[in-house]
């Protein structure tokens, strides 16, 4: 991508955003491999967001819920399309797990 500024939403305005975006995806590959380790078992999408509050030292509530919800969900689907994770119904609920 080329440009004269780039002005992302939670940074300075740059000429060049090739460092920021390098650490933007060494941070959402590490919550993919952080979903997948919470995987090794199946979770529900409840268990896994619940999880992963505990584990950033995050504090729910309804708004965080929502906001962080989304973006867990975002990752399931993304880690499910790639063939890493699948989904299983179990007593009529639906399970992450990682992919055999």
């Amino acid at each position: 991508m080329e440009a004269a500024v780039f002005v992302p939403a939670h940074a300075p305005a740059a000429g060049d955003m090739k460092e920021l975006a390098a650490y933007n995806r060494t941070k959402v590959l590490a919550v993919g491999e952080r979903l997948l380790s919470l995987c090794q078992r199946p979770v529900t999408f409840e268990e896994a967001l619940a999880e992963l509050f505990c584990q950033y030292q995050l504090t729910m509530n309804f708004e965080q819920y929502v906001l962080v919800g989304s973006t867990v969900r975002s990752f399931l689907s993304w880690l499910k399309d790639r063939g890493e994770l699948e989904v299983r119904f179990v007593e009529n609920r639906l399970l992450w797990a990682a992919a055999q």
